[in-house]
């Protein structure tokens, strides 16, 4: 073997060498598991359970070792939910935390966990189970177009859960339909018409009407019922707690954002527990022109203020109010009717 020979084989075999210690020193420098996991928590029992609504929430016992940057709960009608379903969003951090579940079936089982995620992942409590009740219902009645509506009972009172959309007076004269704008603002008499003129707004929403059509003396509620003065719409809203919380307890639940009811978010403070189930069917204005439908409800009292004002009530999308206020009566608005 020459010298040449040997030493090729030294360097060989010496970068055989480096090469093998090299590899074993980058093994040997890759940094050890983090030791974060995902967070610890448990899911509260389900309390102030309603129609359409239930109060729930969990305890974050440890975040796992990364702050926990999202929390609340998730719920479905099948067994152990995930956040894709419905959820909240409660804050952020360990601890305790309330969610209120809206938006819910009536009579139906429901389930439901805590969740909280963090830098490794999300972490479900364990599963609660529950069952929404039913509505109360006391009874049903026609109008003389032969609608039917629910009767629920509120305090002292029975209302009508639907909007009226009755075209004829109880005596069975038609009530006028008016659909352009410029016989819209003239009418000095009863007139209705539908949201946008579009007949598809009528069975969801109800008629927008002129307060002349309720001020007539041939009636517009079913027998036995009439629209609502200014007086009962206060014993409502003081039965509910006062306006500035019954609004929410009158308004149906769920948004159009989240594909789960009628109302644009937020929808501020809206369980329906009174089961009045209000829509937000908007209005017509004086002079002819459609707003606000999915953003507010307004309803016509019976009562006047003037020889060219009524009582008026609003829902609103944005807060849990119950507003009074008073408009021209040549508006077109919603109308409840209440028992006789």
């Amino acid at each position: 073997m020459t010298i040449m020979t040997k030493l090729e084989n030294f360097l060989i075999l010496g970068s055989i060498i480096l090469f093998s210690v090299m590899g074993c020193s980058k093994k040997d420098t890759t940094p050890a598991d983090d030791g974060i996991t995902t967070p610890v928590l448990t899911t509260d029992s389900v309390s102030a359970i309603s129609e359409y609504t239930a109060t729930s929430g969990g305890t974050i016992t440890s975040d796992g070792g990364s702050p926990v940057t999202k929390r609340g709960v998730c719920w479905s009608k099948t067994p152990d939910p995930q956040i894709t379903d419905d959820h909240t969003s409660d804050g952020t951090g360990t601890g305790s935390f309330t969610s209120q579940l809206t938006g819910l079936d009536t009579n139906t089982l429901y389930y439901v966990r805590a969740y909280a995620s963090n830098s490794k992942g999300t972490a479900y409590g364990n599963t609660q189970s529950f069952k929404t009740l039913s509505i109360v219902i006391y009874d049903s009645v026609f109008d003389i177009d032969g609608h039917k509506y629910t009767v629920i009972p509120i305090g002292n009172q029975f209302w009508l859960r639907e909007n009226l959309w009755v075209t004829r007076y109880r005596n069975g004269d038609v009530i006028p339909k008016v659909t352009t704008d410029a016989q819209w603002k003239i009418m000095a008499v009863g007139a209705w018409c539908f949201y946008d003129n579009l007949q598809s707004n009528d069975s969801v929403y109800g008629n927008l009407y002129n307060w002349h059509a309720l001020g007539d003396p041939r009636g517009l509620c079913p027998l036995g019922w009439h629209v609502a003065s200014d007086s009962e719409w206060i014993e409502l809203s003081e039965f509910l707690g006062g306006d500035s919380v019954s609004g929410g307890k009158m308004k149906s639940t769920g948004t159009i954002e989240q594909n789960s009811g009628l109302w644009y978010a937020p929808n501020k403070s809206a369980d329906n527990s009174s089961g009045f189930s209000g829509l937000p069917g908007g209005y017509r204005i004086n002079y002819g022109t459609f707003y606000s439908l999915g953003n507010v409800a307004y309803f016509w009292s019976s009562s006047d203020t003037a020889l060219v004002n009524a009582w008026n009530y609003i829902l609103d999308a944005n807060n849990g109010k119950l507003n009074r206020n008073f408009n021209l009566k040549t508006n077109g608005f919603s109308i409840r009717c209440t028992k006789d």
